[in-house]
């Protein structure tokens, strides 16, 4: 029955409606059965898109027609998560953002929100509100709330959430007062969640620091401990060790005790470096060649 309604529409246009919405109401009716009832929602666009393209531009029921369209549309489009498509495939049949329908323009903050991306509806929201023959709608309001509440207090943006409240002429001094109330408060809670996130990376830097310098302090004792051994060792064939060799372990021991500074996170990579020299001295010292012979 339903499927004959809709062929009796798209045959025998409604009194008052030329054939055009008629038949893009058709189409209409079409795109909510694919959405709602069989999940299609590919094919609801299609109708959609064609229902679009079919109508006058003007005002009236073709208008309204073309609103529900375009509803239907932005469903289809967030239920294929296609969501970051839906402001340009409205632009191709509203042309400027400022042409919106309020209700596709809530239905476009709220998803933008709901996803993380207000940044998006930045533009759009002011040029829509900005626009004189906006500003005579009973939404006007509404809509401006929904933009401060959802795109520019997310942002951060009060000075521009200010000057939008103050130049609008739509507003009387009581709302006026409400929203930039809204607006102190919005930005106190957002300077004291800067300052807790302030503190917490300060912290987060200090910790840091700190296991820098342990990991410093124990490389130190690591290097020192392996120099100690590899001394003892030595002190038994001393002589085996040339001149040159002698001056260099000097020189490194002077930079690690005198000049080194074990706490700093620029001397990790020299002191690994250093660690891996004595541990190479190390196994020379006990090599076949530097062990004393063995007496019976």
């Amino acid at each position: 029955q339903k499927m004959a309604a809709g062929a009796a529409l798209a045959g025998a246009p409604a009194a008052g409606w030329s054939p055009l919405p008629a038949q893009a109401a058709s189409l209409l009716e079409e795109a909510a059965d694919l959405l709602v009832l069989h999940r299609d929602f590919a094919a609801a666009l299609e109708r959609c898109e064609a229902g679009c393209s079919s109508l006058e531009l003007g005002s009236g029921t073709g208008s309204e027609v073309k609103c529900s369209l375009c509803v239907v549309g932005i469903q289809a489009l967030a239920e294929m998560n296609r969501w970051r498509e839906v402001l340009s495939w409205l632009l191709r049949y509203y042309q400027f953002p400022g042409h919106l329908p309020p209700k596709i323009l809530e239905l476009c903050i709220l998803l933008y929100s709901k996803v993380g991306e207000p940044q998006v509806m930045l533009e759009v929201g002011t040029t829509w509100l900005r626009n004189l023959s906006n500003k005579r709608l009973p939404e006007y309001s509404s809509l401006m709330e929904l933009y401060l509440l959802h795109v520019l207090l997310p942002l951060g943006q009060f000075k521009a959430a200010e000057e939008l409240v103050d130049s609008c002429d739509v507003l009387n001094s009581e709302q006026k007062l409400a929203f930039l109330k809204t607006i102190c408060d919005s930005q106190c809670q957002w300077t004291q969640q800067e300052e807790m996130h302030s503190t917490d990376e300060e912290e987060q830097d200090k910790a840091t620091e700190t296991v820098l310098g342990r990991l410093s302090l124990l490389f130190l004792l690591t290097m020192l401990t392996l120099l100690r051994r590899a001394l003892r060792s030595m002190s038994s064939h001393f002589y085996l060790l040339p001149y040159k060799k002698m001056l260099l372990a000097t020189f490194l021991l002077y930079l690690v005790v005198v000049r080194l500074d074990p706490a700093s996170p620029t001397s990790l990579p020299f002191l690994c470096k250093l660690v891996q020299l004595f541990r190479q001295a190390w196994a020379a010292v006990l090599s076949p060649i530097h062990r004393p012979p063995i007496r019976d």
